[in-house]
């Protein structure tokens, strides 16, 4: 079939996937933008896995100073050569991830950084909550569940929203740039600092 131009640059806009990949998306897809770009996201989502027992020994630890000065980050992300750390594509996502993290302010890389007793208490507050309202035990559970869901998508930075584009997480976002990249690239740990506001301080 013949993929419209239209679709082709607006799938390619949305996932970052090149021409090739995206004209093959959309004719699998029958031409549905949507179909195409969900198809392209679980290849990327299982390039990622397949790649993700290979060592990654080089990439780049980057600081970001916000502009005002008191909120920086720092951030340490890897990739599987010193070629693709070199490059620019690989350094403006290493921003992106700083601007998300200043932005965002997470406290962990990933759900798994959670400690456990952490969210045990965030359960244990939300069930007594839901159940010092009256609350039935399938709605007590469903309430449990949303809460944990939510903190992780607040907490985690791998599960919050991209900014540059709020439609996927940061694990997708950079699962799509390792896919495209054809190595395993992972955020391996990072810090945000910042100072109170002057406004906000005790005289």
């Amino acid at each position: 079939m013949t993929v419209e131009l239209r679709k082709l640059q607006e799938l390619r806009a949305q996932t970052g996937a090149g021409v090739l990949d995206c004209r093959r998306a959309l004719e699998a897809a029958g031409g549905d933008v949507r179909s195409a770009a969900a198809a392209l996201a679980a290849g990327a989502e299982r390039a990622a896995a397949a790649k993700a027992h290979r060592d990654a020994g080089a990439g780049l630890a980057q600081a970001y100073v916000h502009a005002d000065g008191r909120i920086a980050a720092l951030i340490e992300v890897r990739c599987e050569t010193d070629f693709l750390a070199r490059t620019a594509a690989f350094r403006a996502l290493v921003r992106d991830l700083l601007l998300q993290i200043t932005a965002s302010a997470p406290d962990y890389v990933a759900a798994e950084d959670v400690p456990a007793e952490v969210l045990a208490e965030l359960r244990r507050s939300a069930e007594e909550t839901a159940r010092g309202n009256g609350k039935p035990e399938r709605i007590v559970q469903e309430i449990i569940r949303g809460k944990e869901r939510k903190y992780l998508q607040r907490a985690c930075l791998l599960q919050q929203a991209f900014i540059k584009d709020p439609t996927v997480t940061v694990r997708a976002w950079i699962e799509r740039f390792a896919a495209g990249a054809g190595e395993n690239v992972r955020v391996r740990r990072f810090a945000r600092f910042e100072l109170p506001h002057p406004a906000h301080q005790a005289p």
